[in-house]
């Protein structure tokens, strides 16, 4: 059984790689209204970060309003929406060096285990 609590959090990734998200996030071209249609940001959000003038400022104000993991849930979704699969890959891929976690390996063998039982 999955639980909640061993999927991995987003959130700090988001956090610690902020610095470099902020060069290569593209804020522009639907990301901002894929947050809203998404309910992770609020009209109000979206006139801030939409009222500063360059990419960086603009994603440094996108990424300050991201408070929660059902936010940064959000957002990687409408990061895949808008053809920026690269920087879901970057969050969830720790910055480009992929850690071992020994929760999702478990995971990923039970269910292995449970389909072979299915398929045999």
């Amino acid at each position: 059984m999955i639980r909640a609590d061993d999927e991995p959090r987003i959130l700090p990734a988001i956090t610690t790689l902020k610095g470099q998200l902020v060069d290569f996030t593209e804020p522009d071209f639907g990301l901002l209204e894929e947050l809203l249609r998404l309910e992770a940001l609020t009209p109000r959000q979206v006139a801030d970060v939409l009222s500063e003038r360059s990419m960086y400022r603009k994603n440094e104000a996108l990424l300050d309003h991201l408070k929660s993991e059902d936010q940064c849930s959000k957002l990687l979704k409408a990061l895949k929406r808008t053809a920026q699969q690269h920087v879901v890959n970057y969050i969830t891929q720790n910055g480009g060096q992929k850690r071992c976690d020994t929760a999702l390996i478990s995971q990923t063998l039970h269910l292995w285990t449970n389909l072979q039982f299915t398929i045999f």
